[in-house]
């Protein structure tokens, strides 16, 4: 069962008590409460839910008609499974150790759920970008979320048992070391640091021979190519003097006039969301054509709709991703936040925005059909570092980036202080981690290979496997 915390929470935006050295001093004594090697353990509990009825309990509420996907595409891999199936791991993170200390957490923070994206003064940054998960909750479920990430991800590059661990204690000194620097620099300094797409220049104690670092330049120089002309190509068609949606089913297919309604309605309640000045900028623009559109692993079946908007000027799209928020895995391990935050779509804003280093200013939320939505703009340079391109050091610059990132976003809203003083400059939390990792990556193979079964059996409905 996790740890009781010894104080209440530090809810996100309150001020610590003590001096900065007291904080440390605090996190250094919860060792005696939370040691180090109480992270190493993992075995499931007696009363652990079946994994497989978990993941179908999830699928209330969704789409029916697209539940055999998202079942299809969890069913690829065990990392496939890891992603979908945030409520098991909720579930098992809830009951492990704790020192009881909350933050705003990603709450989703796998390896593929960080990538590359433009700021709006036209920056490529390296950061987390999904939320839909986002809640206050203790610090430790998002690192732990990671490792094990990593770990899957490892095993299916074959990467050895050796090689695994060493990838994970190399995220966890990302996160420690970068977590001991941050508690002396002023907060209105960590809120402007950013991590430019020139992330060969992070200082990591990795050395990436000149393939390696053309690995990373390679993913970086892909995201910068993606902008919301090149998506226009991809998915929209001429139709007669402007566009349209190009059918895709079931990824992306059309909406009846209706349910269009509906969504242009929302988008109304929208725009009252965001700054008076991008409601200025938007205006500039007309709605052409809106559908729905299949997005991730874990969010399919949820409402997702692609919103096309053409400029006055001649070749100026811009798409905008309207998704619906639900409930996040987490919310029944943890106190429920103050409102206005029972609204899906307003927390997962005000979780992004509080975690990345720099938010698209055309990020809000919106009601529709009784639904809770947040808006933001789609695919506009974004990108990632393709899992299967990563081994060796590259995959261990990487998880030490990942690490660093992940401490930088807890740093904003939780106590730099108390969290450094806890994990300490030794590698001994490193080497917990990497334990505990390894033996939820076992227990993350075994889970994926009962839901195939369960595929293989009936019991799960799954679609027809997707071409490549």
């Amino acid at each position: 069962m996790p740890t009781q915390p010894v104080s209440a929470p530090i809810a996100p935006g309150a001020t610590p008590n003590g001096s900065a050295e007291e904080r440390r001093a605090q996190g250094r004594s919860l060792r005696d409460t939370v040691p180090f090697n109480a992270h190493a353990a993992w075995q499931p509990e007696s009363d652990r839910p079946d994994p497989v009825e978990r993941v179908l309990a999830n699928n209330a509420g969704r789409q029916e008609r697209l539940v055999p996907l998202r079942m299809a595409r969890m069913a690829v891999s065990p990392f496939a499974f890891l992603r979908g199936a945030a409520n098991v791991m909720a579930w098992d993170l809830a009951r492990t150790p704790s020192i009881g200390h909350h933050v705003m957490i990603d709450g989703d923070a796998h390896l593929n759920n960080f990538g590359l994206f433009r700021t709006p003064r036209q920056d490529v940054v390296f950061d987390l970008n999904d939320f839909d998960e986002t809640i206050v909750a203790p610090w430790e479920w998002d690192l732990k979320r990671l490792t094990a990430s990593i770990n899957v991800a490892a095993r299916e590059n074959g990467v050895d048992a050796s090689g695994r661990e060493h990838a994970v204690r190399t995220a966890c000194a990302g996160y420690r070391t970068t977590m001991s620097a941050l508690w002396q620099i002023p907060a209105y300094d960590i809120w402007q640091m950013r991590s430019y797409a020139s992330v060969l220049h992070i200082e990591a104690p990795v050395t990436l021979n000149s393939a390696e670092k053309a690995t990373i330049a390679k993913a970086v120089e892909r995201a910068m190519k993606r902008s919301h002309a090149t998506m226009l190509a991809r998915v929209a068609e001429p139709y007669g003097k402007s566009w349209r949606f190009r059918e895709d089913p079931p990824i992306l297919t059309r909406l009846d006039a209706a349910e269009t309604n509906h969504v242009i309605q929302g988008l109304r309640g929208y725009m009252q969301t965001i700054a008076g000045e991008w409601r200025t900028m938007l205006e500039r623009y007309d709605l052409v054509d809106v559908a729905h559109r299949v997005v991730g692993v874990g969010s399919v079946g949820t409402r997702a709709y692609l919103v096309l908007l053409l400029g006055r000027a001649h070749g100026d799209p811009l798409f905008m991703q309207v998704k619906e928020g639900i409930v996040p895995a987490a919310a029944p391990f943890v106190p429920a936040m103050p409102e206005p935050f029972s609204h899906q779509g307003r927390r997962v804003v005000h979780g992004q925005r509080l975690l990345q280093s720099s938010s698209d200013p055309l990020l809000g939320w919106t009601t529709i059909s009784g639904r809770d939505f947040y808006v933001r703009q789609m695919k506009n340079m974004r990108g990632s570092i393709p899992v299967d391109w990563l081994h060796g050091a590259t995959f261990d610059f990487y998880a030490w980036c990942l690490g660093l990132l992940l401490a930088r976003a807890h740093a904003r809203t939780g106590d730099a202080a108390l969290i450094a003083g806890y994990c300490g400059s030794s590698d001994r939390l490193d080497t917990a981690y990497a334990q505990w990792a390894e033996l939820y990556g076992t227990q993350t193979v075994a889970d994926h290979a009962a839901f195939v079964q369960a595929i293989a059996q009936g019991r799960v409905k799954a679609a027809p496997p997707e071409e490549n």
